[in-house]
């Protein structure tokens, strides 16, 4: 059923009050995510927690891919953007992803305290740097970010070009992270899981929204 959803456009899916009403509320608690995430960072900054003991991590070479990380990253978003300007359901079926993604990263990084990786290199995004007002995040491990948001674009993509381009951009960014040591390899190895658990979630709620009349 969900497959079809993609077929229709963004005149008749804000027809329809339940999908508007869905897209409006994820907008709205995604906004109030967002407002508090600094402070919610802020605090998670100052506690103390666990350096994990990584054989992979000390086994890989320490480089700084800033650059290439968020090129994938970047690239990709802008991707599911560009398809989303016919495709409304990938695009609400993306926000409540994420927001179920952001909402379950800040329960598990709540539950397990821990401390950067040794030989941390700070990873370096203008966008949001700016976001945080310039301060570096390091605290914010289990679960990756970075590798699950990646994961969640592939899962929603339908194209076969996009998903493999998606999964693949998933892969690097798990490596590049830990080449970079800004995650432990469990925080990139449950990265996938956590994507597809609010991916699920988040299609129950969408699908929902557009079987509703």
């Amino acid at each position: 059923m969900s497959e079809s959803f993609y077929t229709i456009s963004w005149k008749k899916s804000l027809a329809q009050r339940s999908v508007k009403f869905t897209l409006i509320v994820g907008f709205i608690l995604i906004a109030c995510l967002l407002s508090v995430l600094p402070t919610f960072f802020d605090v998670i900054e100052k506690r103390h927690g666990i350096v994990l003991n990584d054989i992979l991590l000390e086994w890989l070479p320490t480089l700084n891919l800033s650059i290439p990380i968020f090129t994938f990253i970047w690239g990709t978003a802008l991707l599911l953007i560009v398809r989303s300007f016919k495709t409304p359901y990938l695009f609400i079926l993306f926000v409540w992803g994420f927001l179920l993604l952001t909402l379950s990263r800040m329960i598990t990084i709540s539950l397990v305290p821990l401390d950067a990786p040794i030989n941390l290199i700070l990873l370096k995004d203008p966008l949001s740097n700016e976001f945080y007002h310039g301060t570096f995040i390091t605290k914010d491990l289990f679960y990756s970010g970075h590798t699950s948001s990646m994961f969640l674009m592939f899962l929603c993509f339908n194209k076969r070009g996009d998903k493999i381009l998606a999964l693949c951009s998933t892969f690097a960014i798990g490596i590049l992270v830990l080449i970079q040591h800004v995650h432990y390899t469990i925080d990139v190895v449950v990265a996938p899981l956590g994507a597809y658990l609010v991916y699920r979630l988040a299609r129950k709620v969408v699908d929902r929204a557009f079987m509703s009349k």
